[in-house]
């Protein structure tokens, strides 16, 4: 796609480097079969190939041209208002799955497109003052760890008095259980994000078990936000911020030799994987950026490294393999490319996986989107329901806590995290391998 780039955008980085990744791009639509939003809304404007041509008009400062649109697009549903309110509307619908970029047959790198017009746009089309407001009390609380447990235990508490669509939307309380402390000689980090230690201290604690019985000390690295929340609301540079926060807290570890940084939710290693990039331009972090990155690892891909064993012997007939439904969220499979990997995991564990259909399909939680789209956030989830349950499953896993937050806000069965199943499933082959003193005294 040739760009002929408007004076304000012709000698910027950003400009230069939108016009790199449009480049590639021939508007042939083979993205929009597995856009979410555009199966959603059947509105071309709402695939990625509509999203990209409004971004090129913006950044050539034209309007759309009825005469020279592709045909796929109708003028008429950007008629009232002004192109770059027209591409703020569009671009807050998408729901940075990613999944464009994995069917893209060209290589087009969509989302780092996204960030680029997200953050121009923002500053082009100025945001209703109840936007701006929520929008800022959104950025105010999640992001910070204590700020949302705080607000979590207290809507905790008063959950059984409040309404059922709101209580749906509050957890219950989950215990962390016991995190081993025993000493090896290999160790690894585990990032505790922002959110997740509130809902599911669980998940990380299951990870340290679980990576404990291969010979790695997992330690609790310093939490909060990765960045990518504040990222994907184009607060630049407050996600920059974010980062450098997090690489300060991590370098002294890195400096002491720890083997690698762990992430247990996906949408957080996506992030962490491109500190590289999006610090670039930083002299100060910029080589630090990339060592964090290069360091970043999904839990899943350590275990599928670690894990040398024969798989678990299968389970007797008198009780059949629990039938697992696994979302493969999208930050895993579009974002660090590890689709695949875990449903192996979880079949050398006894599972049995259900066939899932369209699991390219985005369950809607997207970070800050369940709250900013809740209407279309809500659509995409009982959509991806009924594809999980189709195959009648006993229960849900997945790799991200907030799909699993989502997900368990409205789902018939239970929703965990992968890693908390092969937990329990290791846990119980080792207390089956392992005979107790009722045993060992019958065979005296």
């Amino acid at each position: 796609m040739k760009v002929e780039l408007a004076e304000p955008y012709r000698d910027t980085d950003a400009g230069r480097e939108a016009e790199a990744l449009l480049s590639p791009c021939v508007i042939c639509g083979q993205c929009e079969p597995v856009c979410p939003t555009f199966r959603l809304l059947n509105e071309g404007w709402d695939g990625p190939r509509g999203r990209i041509y409004l971004i090129k008009l913006m950044l050539e400062g034209k309007e759309p041209d009825p005469t020279t649109l592709p045909p796929a697009f109708s003028i008429e549903t950007l008629a009232g208002r002004s192109l770059s309110a027209n591409l703020q509307l569009h671009l807050d619908r998408c729901l940075s799955c990613r999944s464009c970029e994995t069917s893209c047959p060209q290589g087009v790198r969509y989302g780092r497109l996204l960030d680029i017009g997200r953050d121009l746009v923002e500053r082009a089309a100025p945001r209703s003052l109840k936007e701006q407001l929520t929008r800022r009390a959104v950025r105010a609380v999640v992001p910070h760890r204590f700020r949302f447990t705080a607000l979590l235990r207290t809507g905790q508490v008063l959950r059984r008095y409040l309404p059922d669509k709101l209580r749906a939307r509050i957890p219950e309380r989950r215990p962390a259980g016991a995190w081993p402390d025993r000493a090896h000689a290999r160790r690894m980090l585990v990032w505790q994000g922002c959110v997740q230690p509130a809902l599911a201290p669980d998940i990380n604690a299951a990870a340290a078990r679980v990576l404990d019985r291969f010979g790695i000390r997992l330690t609790a690295a310093a939490d909060g936000c990765c960045g990518a929340f504040s990222h994907h609301m184009a607060a630049t540079e407050e996600a920059r911020n974010f980062m450098r926060r997090n690489i300060d807290a991590l370098w002294p570890h890195i400096e002491a030799g720890v083997e690698a940084i762990v992430l247990t939710a996906s949408a957080c290693g996506t992030h962490f994987r491109e500190y590289g990039q999006l610090l670039l331009d930083d002299p100060h972090y910029r080589d630090k950026a990339q060592r964090v990155s290069e360091m970043t690892r999904d839990i899943a891909e350590i275990v599928a490294e670690e894990w040398k064993e024969a798989p678990l012997q299968e389970a007797p007939a008198s009780q059949p393999p629990r039938r697992i439904a696994f979302q493969s969220s999208c930050s895993l499979q579009h974002g660090e490319k590890l689709n695949g990997v875990v449903e192996k995991l979880l079949k050398r564990a006894g599972f049995k996986l259900v066939p899932v259909r369209y699991p390219f399909m985005c369950c809607g939680a997207a970070g800050s989107y369940s709250i900013l789209q809740p209407d279309l956030a809500q659509s995409l989830r009982a959509g991806k329901l009924e594809t999980l349950m189709a195959s009648r499953p006993t229960a849900i896993a997945t790799a991200n806590i907030g799909c699993l937050n989502h997900l368990a806000a409205v789902s018939p069965v239970p929703v965990s995290h992968w890693i908390e199943l092969l937990d329990e499933t290791l846990a119980a082959a080792d207390a089956q391998a392992t005979p107790g003193c009722e045993d060992i005294v019958s065979k005296l």
